[in-house]
């Protein structure tokens, strides 16, 4: 199976551990996804984001890097990708650097619009509304 990298950067108006509890907290993730979330906060730890999307935590560093593998549910059984999101804090702001690799081929396109779509935007507007 053919694979790609989705390489994306984002910046958001608030502080790193803002952003992070945002990802890690499964109540706050719950409201992002507008759908139940179940996220443990340990390394070998699970995921799973309304029943579609699970993996495990492969490096948690609180405010700085998370580091998960991946499945969307309709991906080829037994395929995990490997995502990374680091967190960097420059006056006031954070920047997301996200780094997906192993995306089958087929799924590519779809699933680095919907990080757009149904991560990065609707966190700007939680993270950005006052």
């Amino acid at each position: 199976m053919e694979t790609k990298i989705i390489k994306q950067s984002v910046t958001f108006k608030a502080s790193a551990h803002t952003v992070y509890e945002l990802l890690m907290d499964s109540k706050k993730h719950s409201i992002l996804a507008g759908d139940e979330a179940r996220i443990s906060r340990k390394v070998g730890g699970k995921f799973n984001v309304g029943g579609y999307i699970e993996g495990v935590n492969l490096e948690l560093v609180p405010d700085e890097k998370i580091v998960q593998t991946w499945r969307y549910e309709d991906w080829p059984k037994g395929h995990y990708s490997k995502a990374t999101f680091s967190l960097k804090e420059e006056g006031g702001k954070t920047r997301l650097t996200f780094n997906q690799t192993g995306v089958p081929e087929e799924f590519y396109e779809d699933i680095k619009q919907g990080w757009i779509d149904y991560y990065w935007t609707p966190m700007k507007e939680i993270l950005e509304k006052k």
